[in-house]
């Protein structure tokens, strides 16, 4: 038996691999396939665009797959029936972050346009159309709303008066002289099944599995290891510079005078706490890379 896993195409690709890579699954993509190998044999992977993930697990082809919740949403906005799929998952990385996006109303700098009412009877690019609509009508505001193929963000003023457009930091946005006007929806990736699928123990077992990964792949994203030696006279001070997942880990040692410390720390703090430790008697300190962190 296989699991049929969509892996998404387009700008979470190499982000989804290589946390794949991180949680112990090798993905191997070829510019002339769209159906990637991986090394473990009861998974078979196949790219697909994100904005079409949410359809085709929907429908069966595909037992499971990564995708936003925007995707999912403008799904369920349409022809999609809602209560098909369920999130096994919430899983916060992007393209540039390990974090969440923002689709937001933008509109050009110099323009008088300050909230959605203020487009009454405006045209508006996106390519979230669905749930763009449903914003407007929440808001009790008649536009139309047109379906963008890209480059969203050089319309406004010629070719629309607002768009709707996914960001992570707002340069992009910042560079075409367009102002952030409201936030339509926050969207991270979900891991999605079928309830079809689910309701085979195998699959279950299996999905479940895969999720337990990836978010021990996330947990880890951005913290190390840290292990050292202390005199027990001096293990007071240490443990009072570490900052601890849970609480570090003392260990005795042959010489009944030293414990060993291991913890995890931020890796950004790494820098600054070494030399702090070294001057609070801490010997042999080593700090490790983690691919996982199963809480």
């Amino acid at each position: 038996m296989t699991l049929k896993l969509g892996i998404p195409k387009g700008s979470l690709e190499d982000a989804t691999i290589h946390l794949f890579a991180r949680a112990g699954f090798n993905v191997y993509v070829s510019a002339r396939s769209y159906f990637p190998a991986i090394d473990d044999p009861e998974i078979e992977c196949m790219l697909i665009r994100a904005q079409e993930m949410a359809r085709y697990v929907s429908d069966g082809v595909l037992d499971a797959g990564l995708t936003g919740q925007d995707w999912i949403a403008e799904h369920e906005a349409g022809d999609g029936k809602t209560g098909v799929l369920t999130s096994i998952a919430d899983l916060i990385y992007a393209k540039q972050s390990f974090g969440k996006v923002k689709w937001v109303l933008a509109a050009p700098e110099d323009s008088p346009i300050r909230s959605a009412q203020d487009l009454e009877g405006k045209t508006i690019a996106t390519e979230l159309v669905r749930v763009t609509r449903a914003y407007f009508a929440r808001q009790r505001v008649n536009v139309k709303v047109e379906f963008s193929w890209g480059a969203t963000e050089v319309k406004p003023p010629m070719l629309a008066d607002a768009i709707v457009e996914v960001t992570e930091t707002g340069s992009s946005l910042r560079a075409n002289r367009l102002r952030i006007v409201d936030t339509v929806m926050e969207s991270n990736t979900q891991f999605i099944a079928n309830n079809t699928a689910l309701t085979d123990p195998w699959k279950r077992t299996k999905l479940e599995n895969i999720a337990l990964l990836l978010k021990a792949a996330i947990e880890a994203h951005g913290r190390v290891g840290l292990m050292l030696n202390v005199r027990r006279s001096d293990l007071a001070g240490v443990l009072a510079l570490l900052p601890a997942l849970q609480r570090p880990t003392i260990s005795a040692l042959s010489d009944e005078e030293w414990v060993a410390v291991n913890t995890i720390i931020e890796e950004r703090t790494v820098r600054d706490l070494i030399p702090r430790l070294k001057s609070a008697g801490a010997q042999g300190i080593v700090e490790y890379p983690l691919n996982k962190i199963v809480l």
